[in-house]
């Protein structure tokens, strides 16, 4: 069997340099306990989280920042919370999804089959998307508290540093 993941695991940096971005008409940042928990859960893995961002849900500053931010040095990963529902307002899926150089599909399918576990057909409405946009990871989950958790704990944070080693290479 192969060791490869293991090795690359092991090649990956401790922590990664991270900016937290929540796109929302209605929240602030003391009531935006998504993008609270993101900060949270990721400093108590030991990364850094550079920034935090609140912007609506609006298309093109959206891809404004996301561009900025990509094209920095010092940012990783971008993670994003808020926007991928259904509603007529969520464009995030659409925004994030037409800048994507290399989606990483794999991130969208076990998010949802996670949810699935937990909510049930709900889970379908999700719109998470991630992959990578130039050489930094970008990741999206909903606004919710628990969809932040469970994208956080079962799928980001262990497999976030080998994300920014493959897409450093």
């Amino acid at each position: 069997m192969s060791r490869v993941p293991d090795e690359h695991r092991a090649q990956a940096p401790r922590s990664v340099r991270c900016v937290v971005v929540t796109v929302s008409d209605t929240r602030t940042l003391e009531t935006d306990t998504g993008g609270g928990t993101i900060v949270e859960l990721l400093r108590s893995a030991g990364h850094e989280v550079l920034q935090r961002h609140l912007l609506r849900d609006e298309p093109e500053p959206m891809k404004a920042l996301l561009l900025s931010l990509g094209d920095r040095a010092d940012v990783d990963a971008i993670l994003m919370t808020g926007g991928t529902g259904l509603g007529s307002r969520d464009q995030t899926f659409e925004t994030v999804s037409s800048l994507l150089t290399k989606p990483l599909p794999g991130y969208g399918e076990l998010f949802r089959a996670l949810s699935y576990a937990e909510i049930g057909p709900a889970a379908m409405l999700s719109r998470a998307v991630g992959g990578l946009v130039g050489r930094k990871v970008l990741l999206t989950m909903p606004g919710s508290q628990a969809g932040v958790r469970l994208a956080m704990e079962k799928l980001i944070l262990p497999e976030l540093g080998h994300m920014v080693r493959e897409a450093r290479r």
